[in-house]
């Protein structure tokens, strides 16, 4: 086998959806407001009880029998995320004893936002050097653990979710090599703040700024790699942040008019890891992706970091 590829997707929301009616009850904001600067709608919030684990266990369950594998044919567990608490064992670890994974390298993978397109490339990676023939990558983010409440700023931006995908090997790579990088003299742009509670922050404007001028072109090159031009393109799913950065960011690329956005950050809100998977299989869901045709996938946040890649649609 000389790649690999996505063969299957899987996702999962809890079930309280928390409106900007709802939000205007707790802090100083009101529906035009939020829509205004962010594009959000609505947001999901996982229960008191509700944990990172079972959020991607919830996703990895769908993806895996999406998939028509065993348990047993997976090699390798790979969960990014920024908010779970436990450290040992891994949420990976978690994942693969509630799904009956019995021997698969299993670990955590935080690179915040661009989690999922780094633990891709992670997993592409592994079984292109033959050392899994398949791999379960999920994105699970309980960021409403992170929110400071009273913050008009960025109470209104979070929500929670997971999305997963399996991947295995191919005679032909469908995933492409992977872009990315980070600067790290802005890692503070975007931050969990508090050692023990924290709480996510994050410098507004300069993400923007940054996310909208320097980001596209090194999107861009994701395409290169992969042998393709932007205009190749039949779907795109960036990192649901924000409408504006994702409309801004998109427009700059120089796409088709017939190129599918997701836009999942308007009834989700930002999933930070979780974002790009929990978008794309809701996509397909939808009947939305353009099967066997290049779809670009591209996070960036905290670190300030950035990943992606160009795939093959499952």
């Amino acid at each position: 086998m000389s790649g690999s590829r996505v063969v299957a997707l899987g996702h999962h929301q809890p079930e309280r959806v928390l409106t900007n009616a709802d939000l205007e009850k707790m802090v100083d904001t009101n529906d035009a407001w939020i829509r205004q600067r962010t594009g959000i709608s609505t947001r999901r919030i996982a229960a008191p009880t509700e944990t990172v684990a079972d959020m991607a266990s919830e996703a990895g369950a769908k993806a895996l029998a999406a998939s028509g594998l065993a348990p047993s044919d997976i090699g390798q567990v790979i969960v990014a995320t920024c908010s779970a608490i436990d450290r040992s064992p891994s949420t990976a670890a978690q994942v693969a004893a509630r799904l009956s994974i019995p021997s698969a390298v299993v670990f955590d993978m935080n690179n915040a936002c661009a989690g999922f397109c780094t633990a891709l490339a992670t997993a592409d990676h592994t079984i292109r050097a033959g050392a899994a023939q398949h791999a379960l990558v999920i994105g699970a983010e309980k960021m409403s653990d992170l929110v400071d409440w009273t913050d008009r700023s960025s109470c209104i931006l979070l929500g929670d979710g997971a999305g997963a995908a399996v991947v295995s090997a191919s005679p032909d790579a469908q995933i492409g090599p992977a872009t990315w990088g980070s600067d790290p003299t802005r890692a503070n742009a975007v931050r969990l703040v508090d050692e023990w509670q924290p709480r996510f922050a994050q410098e507004g404007q300069a993400v923007f700024r940054w996310a909208t001028s320097e980001l596209p072109a090194i999107a861009a090159q994701a395409c290169a790699k992969a042998g393709i031009e932007v205009t190749d393109l039949a779907a795109v799913v960036t990192h649901q942040a924000n409408l504006r950065i994702i409309e801004a960011l998109t427009k700059r690329l120089g796409l088709r008019d017939d190129v599918v956005i997701a836009r999942d950050v308007v009834e989700s809100g930002n999933t930070s890891a979780a974002s790009v998977p929990l978008a794309l299989s809701k996509m397909a869901e939808r009947g939305e992706l353009p099967s066997g045709q290049p779809v670009l996938l591209f996070a960036f946040g905290g670190g300030l970091s950035w990943a992606g890649q160009v795939i093959t649609a499952p």
